[in-house]
């Protein structure tokens, strides 16, 4: 076998090897054991919470009470979907004075698998045909209490 050949096939077959070897991330907060044990409930409050582990991965929806570190680890081979292998999610509450009232640690129980359905999304109600959303509104536009032409601010 020539030297160049053997070159050749010893390439491919780490380039074979380097495709099957997982790939692993990081992604979210970066956690720290020591500063995330440091904060205690009615110690702590929002100022010393953000000083020490930073600012929170999101606040919660419904006001500024929850405040959440999310870091996730993950692995996947080439080009498949990665799959977590870790997660933290840390949720720190505040009362309405902004001390720190409960700390929550949840793992990978919480990651929720989301498939999709198809190309369309699946609705409660009346399923209509091709027909009906074409030619359902004839009638219905500009006609009082409809929300037409004929009604509302400037119509008759």
């Amino acid at each position: 076998m020539s030297p160049t050949l053997r070159l050749l096939a010893a390439a491919a077959a780490l380039g074979l090897a380097a495709g099957c070897t997982p790939v692993r991330q990081h992604q979210g907060y970066v956690v720290d054991a020591d500063l995330v044990n440091a904060i205690q409930p009615g110690v702590d409050n929002r100022a010393s919470v953000a000083q020490t582990l930073g600012r929170p991965s999101f606040v919660g929806q419904f006001g500024n009470s929850d405040w959440f570190y999310v870091a996730r680890d993950t692995s996947g081979l080439a080009f498949r979907t990665p799959r977590p292998s870790a997660q933290l999610t840390l949720q720190i509450s505040f009362d309405a004075a902004g001390n720190v009232t409960a700390i929550r640690r949840g793992g990978l129980d919480q990651v929720a698998s989301v498939d999709p359905y198809g190309k369309t999304t699946p609705t409660l109600g009346k399923k209509r045909g091709f027909f009906e959303d074409l030619f359902g509104n004839i009638g219905t536009v500009g006609a009082p209490g409809g929300g037409g032409a004929g009604s509302g601010p400037g119509g008759p």
